[in-house]
C-alpha cells in the first residue's frame, strides 16, 4: 500500500506502519486466554467428576447425585482460590522489573517475556490433557506465567507501543481500536471454546484440540511480537500517563479515556476539577476507598460465577458455559461504549455511580438465577459494570500533578491487586458454607458491596460541587 493512505489515527498505513500495530499480538493473545480459561474450567471440573454410580432407589439417587455435585463444586472452589493466589502475587515479583527494563533498554522487552509465560502456561494444560497428569500441575503453569510477568506486564506493554506512534489528539482512538480488537476476540474465543472441547481426539483426551488452538495462538502471538512487531517511532512526548485498568477474574479489560478528551467532552456548566498543584487528598482517599470497596464486590461475584453455573438448577455444558464467559467481553464493550456516551454529559462522579448500580442491581438480580434466560438478563442488567474502576482512575488523573502519576496509580494497582487474592479466597470460603443453604449468598453480599461503594462516590462528588451551586441550594 502507498504511503498516502491515512489511518484512522493519523499515522500513515506503510509496511513498516503496519509492522507497528499491536492489533495482531492482542488479538491472538485474548483469543487463546479465552480458550485458556474456558479449558481449565472445564478440565478442573472433568477432575473432580464424581464416580458414577447407580441406586435402585431413585430418592436415593438423587439425594446422592446432589452430595457429589456439591463435593465436585467446593472441589473445583479450592482448586481455584489456590491458583488465584498463585495468579495474583507471582507477577508482583517481576512486573515491575519487566516495566522498568522495557523503559531503559527495549520496549517489547515485558510483552515478549509475558508472552513467553502465556504460551508455557498454555503448553502446561496441553500437556495436562494429553499426559492424564493432576490438575495440580496448573499450579505450576500459573507460577511460570506470573513470573514472566502475567497479564499487567503484557497490557502495559501494549499500550506503551499503542501510544508511541500516536499525537495526544489521535491517542484515545486509536487506544479505542485496540480496546475494541481484546473484546471481540475474547468474545470469539470464548463461542468456540465449548465446541472445541467436546471434539474428542482418541481417548481420555476430550479438551485436547481446545488446548492445542490456545497453544497455537499463544505461540504465533509470541512469534509475531519477537520477529514482526516494530517499535514505532515517538511522534510526540507524551504528557499523560496511561495506566491499566484490570478486575481480577473479570473476562476482559477496560481502559480509561485520555484525560484531556474527557476534559473536552465534559457537559456544559460542569464545576472544574481542582488544581493540580494543590489535589485534595481526602477526595482522593474516598476515590481510593470507593475503588477498593467495588473491587471487592466484582472479585467475589466473578470467581463465584464460575461455579455457579454448573451447579444446578442451571447446570451448563461446555457449549453453554463458552456462551457464558463470552457474555463477559459483550460487557466489556458496552461499558466502553457507555464511557463514550455518558462522558459527554456527565461527570466522573456520576459515571462512577451508574456502573455501580448496573453491576449491584445485576449482582442482587444473579442470587436469584433458576433459568439461563434469567442469567443473561442479569448480565445485561451489569452491562456498565467496568465503568467505576477506570473512570475512578480517570478521576484521579485530574486530582493530582503528572509527576504523581506513576506513584499514586502503583500504589492503587497493588492494593486492587491484594484485594483481589483476598477477595477470591473469602468469597470463594463463603461459597462452600453456603452452597446447600443459599448458594446466591455471595450475589447479596456482592451487591451490598457494590451499592456501598456509592457513599465514598458520593461524598467525593458533594464535595466537588461548586459553592455558588451550594449557596443557591442552601437559599432555596
Amino acid at each position: 500500500m502507498g504511503p498516502g493512505v491515512t489511518c484512522p489515527w493519523g499515522s500513515q498505513l506503510s509496511g513498516f506502519q503496519a509492522r507497528t500495530w499491536t492489533e495482531p499480538v492482542v488479538a491472538l493473545t485474548q483469543v487463546a486466554g479465552s480458550l485458556y480459561d474456558a479449558g481449565l474450567l472445564l478440565v478442573v471440573k472433568e477432575a473432580f467428576a464424581p464416580e458414577a454410580g447407580g441406586s435402585s432407589n431413585y430418592s436415593a439417587s438423587q439425594s446422592l447425585r446432589g452430595h457429589q455435585e456439591d463435593q465436585q463444586q467446593k472441589a473445583i472452589s479450592n482448586f481455584y482460590i489456590i491458583y488465584n493466589l498463585v495468579v495474583g502475587l507471582t507477577p508482583l515479583l517481576s512486573a515491575y522489573g519487566l516495566g522498568w527494563l522495557s523503559d531503559r533498554y527495549h520496549r517489547k522487552i515485558s510483552i515478549c517475556t509475558s508472552m513467553l509465560g502465556f504460551l508455557l502456561s498454555r503448553i502446561g494444560l496441553l500437556l495436562k490433557v494429553m499426559l492424564d497428569w493432576p490438575v495440580e500441575v496448573m499450579y505450576g503453569a500459573a507460577a511460570l506465567n506470573g513470573l514472566c510477568g502475567g497479564f499487567s506486564a503484557y497490557w502495559s506493554g501494549v499500550m506503551a507501543l499503542g501510544s508511541l506512534s500516536c499525537s495526544e489528539g489521535h491517542r484515545s482512538l486509536r487506544l479505542i481500536v485496540i480496546d475494541l480488537v481484546l473484546g471481540l476476540a475474547g468474545f470469539c474465543g470464548s463461542m468456540a471454546s465449548g465446541h472445541l472441547f467436546k471434539q474428542i481426539v482418541g481417548h481420555s483426551a476430550q479438551g485436547l484440540l481446545l488446548t492445542a488452538c490456545g497453544v497455537g495462538c499463544a505461540a504465533l502471538a509470541l512469534f509475531y511480537s519477537l520477529f514482526v512487531l516494530k517499535v514505532p517511532e515517538s511522534v510526540s512526548e507524551p504528557s499523560k500517563v496511561y495506566t491499566v485498568d484490570t478486575v481480577s477474574g473479570m473476562v476482559g479489560t477496560y481502559r480509561t479515556l485520555d484525560p484531556d478528551q474527557l476534559d473536552k467532552q465534559n457537559a456544559p456548566g460542569s464545576p472544574p476539577a481542582p488544581g493540580k498543584g494543590k489535589p485534595s487528598r481526602t477526595i482522593v482517599a474516598l476515590l481510593f476507598v470507593g475503588a477498593i470497596i467495588y473491587d471487592l464486590a466484582a472479585v467475589g461475584t466473578v470467581d463465584v460465577m464460575a461455579l455457579f453455573v454448573l451447579k444446578e438448577p442451571l447446570s451448563w455444558n461446555q457449549v453453554q458455559l463458552g456462551y457464558g464467559l463470552a457474555s463477559g467481553y459483550i460487557i466489556f464493550i458496552t461499558s466502553f461504549l457507555g464511557v463514550l456516551v455518558f462522558s459527554r454529559y456527565f461527570r466522573d462522579t456520576t459515571m462512577i455511580i451508574i456502573g455501580m448500580v448496573s453491576f449491584g442491581s445485576g449482582a442482587l438480580l444473579m442470587a436469584f438465577v433458576k433459568k439461563t434466560y434469567m442469567f443473561y438478563i442479569a448480565r445485561a442488567i451489569m452491562m456498565f459494570a467496568l465503568i467505576p474502576i477506570t473512570t475512578i482512575r480517570s478521576a484521579m488523573s485530574k486530582l493530582i500533578k503528572d509527576s504523581s502519576y506513576g506513584k499514586v496509580f502503583v500504589i492503587l494497582q497493588l492494593c486492587l491487586a491484594l484485594t483481589g487474592v483476598v477477595t477470591s479466597t473469602i468469597f470463594n470460603k463463603i461459597y462452600q458454607l453456603t452452597l446447600d443453604k443459599f448458594n446466591g449468598t455471595c450475589f447479596v453480599l456482592s451487591s451490598f458491596l457494590s451499592f456501598l461503594a456509592i457513599v465514598p462516590i458520593g461524598i467525593v462528588a458533594y464535595k466537588q460541587v461548586p459553592r455558588s451551586s451550594q449557596e443557591e441550594s442552601a437559599e432555596k
